[in-house]
């Protein structure tokens, strides 16, 4: 076996593991949006006038981003709302 086949099989081993793993497992109704924690870039979708989604907030923290977390944590979180700031 090649050099590249052998990545290619590695490769489709872990993705395969990490879409098989209880964390992929979550359903939107075990989720809520939690707005103000989200990292620049790293929101899941709209981050108020001027960006349109996913990964378009500009700052750390920015109050009209949101990503999804578990039900019952995000005001756990410092900074997290779960309505838009």
């Amino acid at each position: 076996m090649n050099k590249k086949a052998t990545t290619a099989i590695v490769a489709g081993a872990i993705t395969t593991a990490l879409a098989m793993s209880p964390i992929g497992v979550a359903s939107a109704g075990d989720s809520e949006k939690c707005f103000g924690v989200a990292k620049a870039g790293k929101n899941d979708c709209k981050a108020g006038p001027g960006t349109s989604c996913a990964g378009t907030s500009t700052t750390d923290a920015q109050g009209n981003a949101w990503m999804l977390v578990l039900k019952g944590t995000c005001e756990k979180i410092v900074g997290g709302s779960l309505a838009e700031k």
